[in-house]
């Protein structure tokens, strides 16, 4: 064998002569870690949303409108969206350890650097820097926390990272709009900064030893250049596309149309690259392809609905924002009790039996939320959201350990990457299209409740009349008239959505069927036993 192919990844990526996986950790280390690991992840998830109330503080204190601060946001999306599918080609060239480390110190910098922006300009370029080393986090915390348990525990792994995954996202709004109201909006970024410290000290004192095998994979520059380009494109496109009405901007169409030939000249180019940036190979997996394409659209659905709510609660039911994050609060407490639950069996049943039971709740709560109507209590609201959590539980937990299975442990890190990279892609689809169509919807449900409403029908004028009575003179009748219409019409869209929603996770249970069974998630099981 050639100096040269010694140095080369085995198929599947694994340098050749990888050593030996060291055993699963045990005890107070386990538990360390486990805490360790889960905070990196909570503090990553919890900067997608933690600043997306925060909005207006922040551009009212730099100086700027509220749509220029929105690239606070964005600037973060692109960054971290390009980053999550380079997990597997970094960890190749510096280690699992060194790479997860490294990004943890490097967030924490860009955290400081966020919140110490004197200008717009800055705090952009600051988000930019945090999206694009938070990118291989949460892939590498998965993979070495199910590197830390044993085989037959790796459903507690996956249930132990999951919780934090689903939990950040509904704390994130809560949390950031607190410190906007009571202390500052800088301090969104600066609690990063003890929790990141502690959680990259404990992961290095634990897993410095346990460093996976480098290999002096070349760079690929062509297709690290257009992922950048079509992955950039296409986020910009989904953040803006609803602002500047969508493709009647010659701008939205420009973005959509270096996305879509960015990603075909990226595809070919990946699949006929001997080192590529991405390894694509990993969709010859049935299961990693159906379970990608089941997170893609599942995760859409979950998360357009999840951003549709507060919306609806904030603008036209007379939410604060604190109040609408306390309403989806709830969500956390049966997705926290049956997590563990669901990982502890998710070895022993066949994981697509979850996976149905997740989706057909879901269903059920859209189907209860499509019931939704402008008297609805605060009670009738936080039941479906209560029972969410049930779903959630047997949501990420048994779909990941399909994608896994049959996978090779040295290739934990890119599959865990390319499926985070279809999660976090889902969320963005999900939410430009849920609030453009629930704009469109309302616009026809307006048109078609103002029908009922002529100026000599009996229920314009008893309208009138009352509003007349309260002291308010025509002009304002009519606009507190229109403001009603509004709220019946908005509250029609998001009836709409939220159906729409149900009836879509009933037919994903099919695709589920389509993945072969994995009652042992050959690469959960693998990745519990060697990946490290």
């Amino acid at each position: 064998m050639s100096a040269e192919n010694a140095d080369r990844p085995a198929a599947g990526g694994a340098p050749r002569g990888a050593p030996a996986a060291p055993p699963p950790l045990t005890g107070s280390t386990l538990a360390l870690g486990t805490v360790a690991l889960s905070l990196a992840t909570f503090m990553n998830v919890l900067d997608t949303s933690i600043a997306n109330v925060s909005i207006p503080a922040i551009a009212g204190d730099l100086g700027v409108s509220p749509d220029q601060g929105t690239w606070v946001i964005t600037s973060f999306a692109v960054a971290n969206g390009i980053s999550v599918p380079l997990t597997g080609w970094l960890t190749r060239r510096f280690g699992q350890v060194k790479l997860f480390t490294g990004a943890v110190v490097l967030f924490v910098i860009a955290s400081i650097l966020c919140a110490a922006a004197p200008n717009l300009s800055l705090l952009i370029l600051a988000r930019v820097f945090q999206g694009a080393v938070a990118g291989p986090m949460i892939p590498l915390s998965q993979a070495l926390l199910l590197a830390s348990y044993p085989k037959n525990r790796a459903g507690t792994a996956l249930a132990m990272w999951s919780i934090t995954t689903l939990v950040a996202p509904v704390v994130g709004p809560v949390l950031g709009g607190w410190i906007t109201d009571n202390i500052a909006w800088p301090w969104i970024f600066y609690i990063n900064v003890p929790v990141g410290i502690a959680a990259a000290l404990a992961t290095w004192a634990i897993y410095r030893r346990r460093e996976t095998a480098t290999a002096k994979v070349p760079v690929d520059a062509v297709g690290l250049s257009l992922l950048m380009i079509w992955v950039g494109s296409m986020q910009v496109m989904l953040d803006k596309g609803k602002d500047l009405d969508w493709f009647n901007s010659p701008a939205i169409v420009t973005l959509a149309c270096v996305a879509v030939v960015g990603f075909a000249a990226f595809l070919i180019w990946e699949l006929t690259e001997e080192h590529p940036i991405v390894d694509l190979s990993l969709f010859r997996s049935r299961n990693f392809t159906v379970s990608t394409i089941a997170m893609l659209f599942a995760y859409g659905l979950f998360f357009g609905n999840v951003v549709l709510l507060p919306l609806w609660l904030q603008q036209y039911m007379g939410y604060t924002a604190t109040l609408a994050g306390w309403v989806l609060a709830p969500v956390g407490f049966l997705a926290i009790l049956l997590s563990p639950v669901v990982g502890r069996f998710n070895d022993r049943v066949d994981p697509r039996i979850f996976v149905t039971v997740s989706f057909a709740i879901f269903a059920l709560v859209l189907f209860m939320r499509a019931r939704f109507n402008t008297d609805a209590t605060i009670t009738t609201l936080m039941l479906p959201t209560v029972i969410q959590g049930a779903a959630m539980a047997a949501f990420f937990i048994p779909l990941v350990s399909i994608s896994l299975s049959g996978l090779a442990p040295e290739r934990i890190p890119a599959a865990s990457g390319l499926f985070n990279f279809a999660r976090i892609t889902a969320g963005a689809f999900g939410t430009s299209i849920t609030t453009t169509l629930w704009d469109r919807r309302a616009t026809l449900h307006h048109a078609q409740l103002v029908e009922h409403l002529s100026p000599n029908s009996p229920v314009t004028a008893q309208a009138l009349g009352t509003l007349h009575g309260s002291g308010m003179g025509a002009d304002q009748s009519y606009a507190a008239l229109n403001r009603l219409v509004d709220a019946q019409a908005f509250m029609l869209s998001a009836d709409d959505i939220f159906y729409v929603s149900g009836m879509l996770f009933i037919a994903l249970i099919a695709l589920v069927w389509l993945a072969r069974p994995a009652h042992k998630p050959a690469g959960a099981g693998a990745a519990a036993s060697g990946a490290h």
